[in-house]
């Protein structure tokens, strides 16, 4: 277990979160991690849509299945979480 933190811009949230990951974590699992700190506190539940995870200002997500050290993210870098249809 390695932790990599990045910076979380939640859909919705006003405030961006530094999150402690994983780097074998999945994307889903990254959003997951970054939901607990906004989902709940300053962002409504939306239980109909998943999290997607793109960089801070690109339009492709990252695949839901990709580990974070597949990836070319690095440390302390802003990623979007964004609600999407499942």
């Amino acid at each position: 277990m390695a932790l990599f933190p990045v910076i979380s811009n939640f859909q919705y949230d006003f405030v961006l979160q530094l999150v402690l990951v994983d780097i074998e974590n999945t994307m889903d699992e990254v959003a997951a991690a970054a939901a607990h700190h906004s989902v709940g506190r300053r962002v409504a539940p939306r239980p109909d849509k998943v999290v997607r995870v793109r960089r801070q200002g690109a339009e492709d997500f990252f695949p839901r299945t990709a580990r974070l050290s597949e990836t070319d993210i690095k440390p302390m870098e802003a990623l979007e979480f964004i609600f999407c249809d499942a």
